[in-house]
Parts: structure tokens; sequence; C-alpha cells
């Protein structure tokens, strides 16, 4: 694990700083005093739900006056050098070669959809007005949301269709598995039940992705009772949804635990693809709750994990090969991968992969990929090394 305060400058400008400082002015302060503050154009931090988050963006703004700002809390950080179950991973953008706009969608769990698309449209426009003629220019665009808000699939619908074809990725905010408050911050204020939209407009090449490591099997269920409001599953099968689960994985419904969700994902089939719906907790009534909407009718299929460890490497190697050499990727990886990687006393071979192609980000409650809401995905944008004109 990362222990101490380290910077790494990366070729294409970009300054990603780490530590496992206890208390959050602490983490800024051993910051501030590695990232070079000259022509800073924007930083986006994750950190640990531990710190206080007032504290938090009050030092961020005095140690970083006219910067802006923006992050969530995680269930564990991950740094060029490692991950981090504690601390602060902060990745400092610069002015020169990088453009970004960034702006709060407030109240998501009631979410006017048409004000957020306007509020991203108008972070378009506001792009298009400050670029260059001439320029050889890469968009993308970054989403942080609150997890708890249980509002992901709403957002996305709305900013993916206000992008307009600008690709997005992103991650929902956690909290070390409590799910008890998630938070994010921008420009110097503390939000929840809200989501922070970030376009970036870049000289160097880029790809997003997502990576998986689940296949499906044959056995299936059908949601027959939920309470949809709530992501909670009461019947699969015209059965207790705890009970018909366990039993198809050969579990105790009483021995239930995250491990147990991560090794035995569900997923929906969408468009002739699968896609992961993991389970976040057994309530008390026999229910599931998940990290995704769910509703009667929906029909999900019992998948079962391939070699995680190889499925992230052919991943990475295949972006090292079509950007011509990664020089940084931000990622987006689901809590659960690493559940299950710790299972299966791996996760130090995905930390040494990560640590090989530069990989710095957030453990997420889910991943965002253009206009879906993912969970036990890898996700991210990888920056080539080769810069543009």
């Amino acid at each position: 694990m990362v222990q101490g305060t380290q910077m790494r400058r990366h070729l294409c400008g970009i300054q990603t700083a780490w530590t496992d400082a206890g208390r959050a002015e602490e983490a800024v302060e051993a910051l501030a005093g590695t990232i070079e503050h000259d022509g800073l154009g924007h930083i986006i931090v994750f950190f640990s739900p531990a710190y206080d988050t007032e504290k938090l963006t009050a030092a961020l703004a005095a140690h970083f006056p006219g910067v802006a700002v923006s992050g969530c809390t995680t269930s564990g950080g991950i740094s060029p050098a490692g991950p981090i179950d504690r601390g602060l991973v902060a990745i400092a953008f610069p002015s020169r070669g990088f453009r970004i706009v960034a702006d709060v969608l407030t109240q998501i769990a009631r979410l006017d959809v048409e004000g957020a698309a306007s509020t991203v449209r108008g972070l378009r426009r506001t792009l298009d007005q400050g670029r260059s003629d001439g320029g050889t220019n890469h968009r993308f665009a970054i989403s942080l949301i609150d997890a708890l808000a249980n509002a992901e699939e709403t957002v996305v619908s709305a900013v993916a269709w206000a992008l307009d074809g600008i690709p997005l990725v992103g991650g929902s905010a956690g909290d070390d598995l409590a799910f008890s408050s998630t938070v994010l911050i921008h420009e110097g204020r503390v939000h929840r039940d809200a989501a922070v939209i970030l376009l970036v407009e870049t000289d160097f090449p880029i790809r997003i992705f997502k990576s998986d490591n689940f296949e499906p099997t044959s056995r299936r269920f059908v949601v027959t009772a939920a309470r949809e409001e709530d992501r909670r599953v009461l019947e699969l099968n015209a059965e207790p949804a705890a009970r018909e689960y366990a039993m198809a994985v050969g579990l105790d419904p009483e021995s239930l635990t995250a491990m147990s969700f991560a090794a035995y994902p569900l997923a929906v089939k969408i468009g002739g693809e699968y896609y992961c719906r993991s389970i976040s907790r057994v309530e008390p009534d026999g229910s599931l709750t998940f990290f995704c909407a769910i509703g009667e009718g929906v029909v999900m299929t019992l998948a079962q994990p391939r070699d995680i460890v190889e499925a992230t490497r052919a991943e990475l190697a295949g972006l090292d090969e079509a950007l011509g050499g990664l020089d940084l990727v931000i990622g987006f990886d689901c809590v659960f991968r690493r559940l299950d990687a710790e299972s299966r006393q791996v996760r130090h071979r995905i930390a040494d992969l990560y640590r090989r192609y530069g990989v710095v980000g957030f453990e997420t409650y889910g991943e965002q990929y253009r206009s879906m809401h993912l969970n036990q995905t890898f996700t991210g944008i990888a920056i080539g090394r080769a810069q543009g004109p």
C-alpha cells in the first residue's frame, strides 16, 4: 500500500499526486507542497470519506487559490504507485493542452431532465467559444455522481443526450461500503444529491474504454416483485429474492456478503450485450438492493467470472498499442472488482498492472460509459504519449 506523499508529472503535463495523510488539512498541505502551482487549470480529487469534507474544501481553496477543484468520496483510491485505502488522490490538469469546463447538477433524485440537458449544452457552448482555430482537439466528459441518490441512469441519459456524441465516462462516489454518506465537492462547495459534470478538450490523443471480467451462464432470474424507487428486488422467479439467488449460487442466504455478490454477479442483456447489475446488500426482509436501477419483468442472468487479471491486462495492452504508448489512464473501477480480486488473492497483480500503465482514479459504487450506468466494470480515459499539433 502507498505510504507518505508522492507526485508524478506526466508527459502531457498532468500532475498526479497522492497521500495517505490521516486528516484533511494535512492531506491538502502535503499535496500543495508537491504539486507545481504555475499553469494549473483544474484539479480533480478523490478522497477518503473519513475526511471532514468542509475542512477539505476550505484547505483546497486556501492552498490553490483561483484554481477550480472538483471531486468526490471513494471506496479506495488508485494512484500511479498503487492502491490507497485511505487518503487522497489528485489529478492536476495544466491550462496548456487541456481546456476544462464544469458544473453541478443538483437534486438529481428528482432530476429536471431538460434543465440538466440545458446545463450540459451550456458547457459545450463555453468550450466551443474558447476553442482555438487550427488545433487538433479531442473531447470527452467525466461524471462524478452521488451514488446514494439512486439517480445515475437518469443523470447519464440526460447528460449523454445533451453531449451529442462527446463520449462520457465516470464513477459514482463511494464511502467504503458504509452506504451512509457519499459526498461531492466543486469550486469550494460541498454537494449531496448531486452530480459534477466536466467537459474536457485536449490536444493529446485519447481513448475511452470499458472492461469487465464476467460471462453469462444459462441460469436466469425474472424480477417478479420490486420497489423500483429503492432499487430493491423483493422476489426473483416468484420466490424471496435473497433465498432464490443464494440457492442458485450454492450459498446459505444468511451468509451472503459483498464478497458473494462480487463473485457471482447478475447481468442484463441490452442490445445483444450483457451489462452487470450488482447487488449491494441483503435487506432484513430477504430482499436484495442493487447498485443499478431494476424493475419488475427484468430478466437477469447469473454470470461467472473470467480471469480478472488477464481481462484487465488485455484491455490496457490494447489501449497502449492503439495510442502508441500510454501516458496516463484516468480510471473508475468498481469496488466489487477489488473485492473479487482480494477473494482470489490477485489484487497485487491488478495493482502491478495499474502501476505499469499509469492508472489513477478511484473505486466506485457504479461506473458510467457513454449513455450507460454499469456495475462491476472498469471504465476510463486513456491519454497517449504523442502530442497533437
